[in-house]
């Protein structure tokens, strides 16, 4: 197939293109920043507010894959010109270059879009989807985790120490990138069923905070001590962070808006169907490849 994906250069992107390279299929993807090429990805100079490169990324493509997305902005502005603006756009390029088929990827935070900036725009990007005229799926990954990933990157740290600092109670899924990636790539290749799915790690019922804290302890070979934390001190550490790291704040008051919600765990409702995907990376083993990728990379 030829694919067009979104997002290439990230955390989840970045594995995508290298299975779906792998497996054989032709890759067009967006950039925005010049590359030589030499990996086997016909790179699109551009971004999601670039509509020309837009039109180019989905030239003669197969299926599109819209992995880009915002997670962190300052504003509800932000999260509107990255989610919804951006999906909006590269909608309309697909439906101009007759690319039918269009896997979205969402987050479980568009369950509660009265939570946080960040929900309510990825539950908007999702109605754009749904009222398009694509043959699309949408996916909603729980806590995405994995080599090269840098948002659990503070709670590996803190679990070398003894510690770890966490909402306060509450449940979560997890999945690790690669069987995120695979499921992608599965559902570009089959027929669309129109659907709204949630993966997950098999784990029945998902992880408390707590547990899921203990099994990042193993992973780097520490037992660790959970505290949770009041919503007040979240909320002060957020204001904190962003007077200390300014636009680069990785907790900030909309993320502990939807950190704090007590359920994140995947709908066994809407899991994939068995006979297109299953998840193959138990968390604990994936935990250990991430912790070990830290290390590798002298950041933990």
């Amino acid at each position: 197939m030829r694919l067009a994906i979104t997002g290439a250069t990230g955390f989840v992107g970045k594995r995508l293109v290298a299975l779906a390279l792998r497996q054989g299929h032709a890759v067009t993807a967006l950039t925005r920043r010049p590359r030589t090429g030499g990996d086997g990805v016909n790179w699109v100079f551009g971004s999601l507010e670039t509509p020309n490169a837009l039109v180019s990324l989905m030239r003669g493509a197969d299926a599109a894959i819209h992995v880009a997305g915002v997670v962190n902005a300052p504003d509800r502005p932000g999260f509107v010109l990255g989610n919804i603006d951006g999906t909006r756009g590269v909608l309309v390029a697909a439906e101009q270059m007759e690319v039918r088929r269009f896997v979205h990827v969402s987050s479980l935070a568009a369950r509660e879009p009265g939570l946080s900036n960040y929900g309510w725009s990825k539950s908007a990007a999702e109605g754009l989807v749904v009222g398009s005229g694509t043959d699309w799926d949408i996916v909603r990954p729980p806590a995405v985790y994995g080599p090269g990933d840098m948002d659990m990157l503070e709670i590996f740290r803190m679990a070398k120490h003894g510690l770890a600092f966490l909402p306060p109670g509450g449940r979560m899924s997890a999945i690790h990138v690669d069987d995120l990636a695979r499921l992608l790539l599965a559902l570009a290749e089959a027929p669309a069923t129109r659907t709204i799915l949630e993966p997950d790690d098999g784990r029945p019922g998902g992880w408390s905070h707590q547990g899921f804290a203990r099994a990042v302890g193993e992973a780097v070979g520490k037992r660790v001590r959970p505290i949770a934390l009041p919503r007040r001190v979240m909320d002060l550490g957020a204001r904190v962070d962003r007077l200390v790291r300014k636009g680069n704040a990785r907790l900030t008051p909309d993320r502990v808006s939807y950190m704090c919600h007590p359920d994140w765990v995947s709908d066994p409702l809407r899991r994939p169907p068995q006979d297109l995907w299953r998840p193959q990376v138990p968390t604990p083993e994936g935990l250990s490849q991430t912790a070990a990728w830290y290390r590798a990379e002298r950041l933990l």
